[in-house]
């Protein structure tokens, strides 16, 4: 595994994991490898500092501080949000898990149910199949989509 600290065009830098050099190569020329703020495409390797791993005789050299060009943005925690948009997604996502029940792929059949009366009107989110979303708008069923998937998926 190799880690890269990559930029996109809109000026966010990152980090991120593959297998190989050869496979960011491939991803890149592909255009699959995208920003992990705002999703752009034109993505390339930022300048970073080598890790190298020592023996336990060796002596680690020490580190110098490699200096950012004026304007360029500090590599950031993909762990915390990073933009407005991004804080304020965070922010919704911990309100919905506070308040309401997950249902996991069963959110259309439940949601279905609670409309039509057979058991009780609770706040509810899950999965549902793009199909299965339509048919909910289509009967008049409130239902939205969330600007997040659940966390044990993320990559």
């Amino acid at each position: 595994m190799i880690r890269y600290t990559l930029k996109c065009d809109k000026g966010h830098q990152f980090d991120s994991w593959f297998q190989s050099a050869g496979a960011y190569e491939r991803l890149s020329e592909r255009g699959m490898a995208e920003c992990a703020v705002c999703g752009s495409t034109a993505v390339s390797k930022a300048l970073m500092a080598p890790r190298l791993a020592v023996g336990e005789d060796a002596v680690a050299p020490t580190p110098e501080p490699v200096s950012e060009p004026e304007g360029a943005t500090q590599t950031m925690s993909l762990a915390e949000p990073a933009s407005p948009l991004e804080k304020a997604i965070s922010k919704l996502r911990q309100e919905v898990e506070k308040n309401s029940d997950y249902v996991g792929t069963s959110f259309a059949s439940e949601a279905r149910r609670m409309h039509e009366g057979e058991t009780p009107t609770r706040a509810i989110y899950g999965e549902a199949r793009p199909e299965e979303a339509r048919a909910l708008v289509d009967d008049g069923v409130p239902v939205m989509p969330l600007p997040f998937g659940r966390r044990d998926k993320a990559n």
